[in-house]
């Protein structure tokens, strides 16, 4: 699946206010080495090299498009092309960093504890994921993939939610020794555009379902996924949309030895 460094800035305010969230509850005063997991086109890492300016920062994602960006703007900044179920670092972290990356993965039993053993005592893991797998823009997405028509080419695509509750992620990571920061978020955006949500949704939960399509079936697709937005988010007298969308946040800092 390709990524368009371009279309997913559309809305780089409402992106990067959950980031600087997370980021504002990493209470380290000067980490040596941070990673930046699923770092995009590297807004986000370039904030984190700012704020430990004596840092390592390295920025890691399995988009060259995305990558192709980062290196682009901000090319003081180590980036490499690297799945994230695959992170296995030479030097172990004082800050792992992920900003709406980790829902793309499953098995977050597993996940979770093998990024976190890449830690040094003291480490923080902060994490922000989407948990809006309910909402309208993504639920009608999935019925609609799972409809006679697109089933055998789409039905594959739909997933159970990623992101589990609060609760679970809590029973799994209070086993460690420090302190656990979970809550979770939903910010109310304010979205300019005819079709707002479809923007939205096509630099992220549509473009795996429009990259399995080819020819006419992707406008088809497009137009009725688009019909169904405008019924679940009416435009507003000012044209605007409100688009509610939750995020989870997690901050495990580990203890020292």
């Amino acid at each position: 699946m390709n990524w368009n460094p371009d279309h997913y800035h559309l809305y780089t305010d409402h992106r990067l206010r959950p980031a600087l969230d997370l980021l504002g509850q990493v209470a380290l005063a000067s980490p040596m080495v941070i990673y930046d997991l699923g770092c995009g086109t590297g807004h986000v890492t370039s904030l984190l090299s700012k704020r430990w300016n004596t840092a390592i920062v390295t920025g890691i994602d399995t988009s060259e498009e995305m990558l192709d960006r980062a290196r682009q703007d901000h090319p003081s900044i180590e980036w490499k092309n690297e799945d994230i179920r695959d992170f296995n670092p030479a030097s172990k972290a004082n800050l792992i960093f992920s900003n709406a990356a980790l829902h793309w993965l499953d098995d977050h039993e597993e996940l979770f504890p093998r990024l976190i053993s890449q830690l040094r005592p003291g480490g923080v893991f902060a994490v922000q994921m989407p948990n809006n797998f309910t909402a309208p823009s993504h639920s009608l997405l999935f019925d609609l993939a799972g409809t006679d028509r697109w089933f055998d080419k789409l039905g594959h695509l739909v997933r159970p939610a990623p992101v589990h509750n609060i609760n679970w992620y809590y029973d799994l990571l209070s086993a460690y020794e420090g302190n656990l920061n979970i809550w979770e978020t939903t910010y109310f955006q304010v979205l300019k555009g005819k079709n707002a949500v479809l923007e939205w949704t096509r630099s992220t939960a549509l473009r795996p379902f429009l990259a399995a399509l080819e020819g006419e079936d992707i406008k088809a697709f497009e137009q009725e996924y688009a019909e169904r937005l405008l019924e679940a988010y009416p435009l507003k007298r000012d044209g605007s949309t409100i688009y509610p969308f939750s995020r989870l946040f997690i901050v495990l800092e580990l203890a020292e030895e």
